[in-house]
């Protein structure tokens, strides 16, 4: 018997002491798959990147970073005047004087990360970088000494760990930039004092918890056979296009299954610590990077996929977009029929613009346009009809005042009758034989269903992993732009844009630090955009400034290691910052591909040239956003460059504006450096598109204009996949509006049989 299980069945605490759930996480790895001294020195060298400071009179050993006595309270007085507690200078010290390893939690997170989301050959290399330098040999070849780097002064492991950076061997350039990303990410992530110095509180002080929708999922008992389910729909995966599929189908009486292969999250353990999210919320934990090491790619992995984690912007596909699609033989998207779409998803979402309080860093971009002349607005948000001050939602959304798929789409679809199974990876699309017009028909699909117990590594009855065949009339695939290539290619299907033409609207980050208290991560994550540079080589592509969730973890480890105390110090400053990101219409794509091991995606992308000189323009700009709201510094993600500091005797308000003699000397030196070189930067993406893309026949692209699978009947691809391009605005809308397209002409076909849906599940 199938039992309907809710994860939403325990009281919400509706008080200012309102504490998120703890959400379980599974098992870390064996740590044995490095052996003792490869851990020795693997973390001699994190403390290297986060080392404990302290003055040659407190400094207790060689693994200490020794500064100066004038350096020390330089840096304590520094702190101090950033940290809002009485205790200020005693913080300070413990913050100066914490190192990396030396915390369990840190040493946890950088097993789990190596081990579980580091690739069987970016595994070997860490290995094998580690056994040269605890050989004599290998150290004299990678150090310049025969004394391994464990056993060096840390004043010597930053040199050597600094030229690594731009060394002629490429195994250590790619170590440098692997470990440092690692480092960073774990240390904030697990540091008992970086969020006390930052005044940084777990919960959000704006807003209140309220229940979100009581999802249920089936689950299944053990049995050595594999359980049969019949349905006239299954769609795999419950992300933006998965979610309003499910709904236009379930509401049109068809017997509809959503299955994902991640789990569902009750709005009680949100926001989640960032550990828990990354690892339960994001597709391979938030640790994916391209194959070259230069692009990090945040993709949801969680019921209601990446709109469950995404910032709320609701931007409609532009008309030069539309007109660009239009012109590849798909006159949809300059349809009054596309725009009804986009009109329909948003009117559900209840997105507005009307309830929208911009917080510091949003008015930041606001204001600085105008001072320059730039085109800017408010970007509608997806809450409801109703306001959201929350920065939080990368997290997990506490209030369900964010209206994604959980809480509009798959609510309604549930609503309708569609049934939810979690914890299932779809291994292939089960066919008929080929019909005598030469197409493959999909009957289904068949995979390994895990339950929640048996995924956190705990025993007893509920411990089940058992193999479903789910038949089915028609097939959507909904499993985003990086999974969705692949269960095409598990399946057997031969088309050579599978995979390819990957956009990923690469960004740059960037930071400006103002004198004052701003606390960016309280308010709204994203509700502004300038669109002044969107189209910057006359066909449409340039970039678009947004800012970025200010979660510490998210923030924090993007920008450039130099030498510890440094990096402590600009950690340390965030409280007093604001954000930018370079949102990038990409023109030159790359290919999404399995991993030979376990299958994952594995991504090969680098920013172009091309498209890297429209970044250093989006990145010019922020600047001087920075500079004319009153910004005293301005960093930014590429690590060749430094930042621009204000020179004291600058008047924010004096007449020449942003021609002043220092900032554009800055800008002539960063023009200098176009187009950039992409390994001395780290680019980031959180859009990915196109790598099932929709073309007017199979030598454009994987689907047809109704989303159907060329060369197939039955199977369906609707998600951002699908998109001809980039979209050059965050795509969750266009992805809906297309879906609603193309699940209301398939429920059409389909017609409307009013199935009993108590004879959905035949066992």
């Amino acid at each position: 018997m199938l039992l309907p299980v809710s994860h939403t069945d325990i009281p919400v605490n509706m008080s200012s002491q309102y504490t998120p759930l703890e959400v379980p996480i599974p098992p870390g790895p064996d740590a044995s798959f490095f052996s003792e001294a490869q851990w020795t020195t693997l973390f001699a060298l994190a403390d290297t990147i986060i080392p404990s400071v302290r003055t040659a009179a407190t400094g207790r050993s060689s693994a200490n970073k020794v500064v100066s006595t004038a350096e020390w309270d330089a840096a304590v007085t520094k702190l101090s005047s950033l940290i809002s507690k009485p205790d200020a200078v005693e913080l300070a010290t413990t913050y100066l004087e914490e190192d990396a390893s030396s915390n369990p939690v840190f040493r946890a997170c950088v097993c789990r990360m190596i081990g579980h989301y580091v690739h069987e050959e970016g595994k070997s290399g860490f290995g094998l970088i580690m056994n040269a330098l605890n050989s004599r040999t290998g150290s004299l070849v990678l150090t310049g000494s025969t004394t391994p780097i464990h056993q060096q002064p840390i004043a010597v492991r930053e040199r050597v760990f600094r030229g690594w950076e731009t060394s002629r061997l490429p195994p250590l350039r790619a170590i440098y930039r692997g470990l440092t990303a690692i480092v960073k990410k774990s240390w904030v992530m697990s540091s008992p004092t970086i969020n006390q110095v930052l005044g940084f509180p777990h919960v959000p002080v704006h807003g209140k918890p309220n229940d979100g929708f009581p999802h249920e999922f089936l689950q299944f008992p053990p049995g050595s056979q594999p359980e049969t389910i019949e349905v006239d729909v299954v769609i795999v995966g419950s992300g933006c296009g998965g979610a309003v599929t499910a709904k236009n189908m379930a509401e049109a009486g068809l017997r509809v299954l959503v299955v994902e292969k991640s789990y569902s999250y009750s709005s009680k353990s949100f926001p989640m610590n960032p550990n828990e999210a990354y690892i339960n919320m994001y597709e391979n934990a938030g640790a994916t990077i391209s194959e070259d090491g230069t692009v990090a790619v945040l993709a949801g992995s969680t019921w209601g996929g990446g709109g469950t984690i995404n910032w709320s912007a609701a931007l409609q596909t532009q008309a030069y977009v539309r007109q660009e699609w239009a012109d590849t033989g798909l006159p949809f998207f300059t349809s009054l029929e596309f725009q009804r779409s986009l009109d329909r998803v948003c009117e559900r979402m209840g997105v507005n613009t009307e309830h929208i309080e911009h917080n510091r860093q949003n008015n930041v971009v606001l204001e600085g346009a105008r001072k320059l002349g730039y085109a800017a607005k408010a970007v509608p948000q997806n809450t409801g009809n109703s306001e959201h001050y929350c920065g939080y939602c990368t997290l997990g959304c506490h209030s369900a005042g964010k209206k994604g798929p959980t809480e509009s789409f798959l609510a309604d679809a549930a609503r309708a009758g569609a049934i939810f199974i979690e914890g299932f990876k779809a291994e292939k699309v089960r066919f008929h034989k080929k019909l005598d017009r030469g197409k493959r028909v999909a009957v289904g699909v068949e995979g390994l269903w895990t339950s929640r117990d048996s995924y956190l590594g705990l025993s007893g009855d509920g411990a089940v992993q058992r193999k479903l065949i789910i038949n089915a009339k028609k097939v959507v695939v909904s499993s985003g732009t990086l999974n969705s290539p692949l269960l095409l290619l598990r399946s057997g299907i031969k088309n050579a844009h599978i995979g390819k033409n990957l956009h990923l609207h690469p960004v740059m980050g960037a930071g400006a630090v103002f004198d004052e208290s701003i606390r960016p991560w309280e308010g709204g994550a994203l509700t502004t955009v300038v669109n002044e540079f969107e189209d910057l080589d006359g066909h449409g592509h340039g970039v678009k400034l947004e800012c970025v969730a200010m979660m510490p973890s998210l923030y924090i480890p993007v920008f450039p290691w130099r030498d510890g105390l440094d990096y402590k110090l600009w950690a340390a400053g965030m409280s007093r910052s604001t954000s930018f990101i370079t949102l990038t219409k990409d023109r030159d794509g790359g290919r999404v591909f399995p991993d030979p091991v376990d299958g994952r995606p594995r991504i090969d992308y680098t920013v172009s040239p091309f498209d890297r000189r429209h970044i250093v323009e989006g990145i010019i700009a922020a600047a001087k956003i920075a500079y004319i709201t009153g910004a005293k510094e301005f960093h930014t993600s590429y690590r060749d460059i430094q930042p621009f500091i204000r020179p004291d005797a600058s008047d924010p308000d004096a007449p020449e504006g942003t021609n002043d003699a220092a900032l554009q000397s800055w800008i002539a030196e960063l023009r200098r450096k176009s187009p950039l070189n992409p390994e001395r930067g780290l680019f980031a993406s959180a859009h990915q598109m196109g790598t099932c893309r929709m073309g007017k026949s199979p030598k454009h692209g994987v689907v047809d204009p109704q989303c159907q699978v060329w060369g197939t009947d039955g199977l369906y691809v609707v998600d951002a996949s699908v998109f001809p391009s980039a979209s050059g605005v965050n795509p969750m809308v266009t992805n809906m509006a297309i879906a609603d397209w193309a699940s209301r002409n398939l429920a059409k076909a389909m017609g409307n049989p009013r199935s009993d849906r108590n004879g959905m599940a035949r066992l």
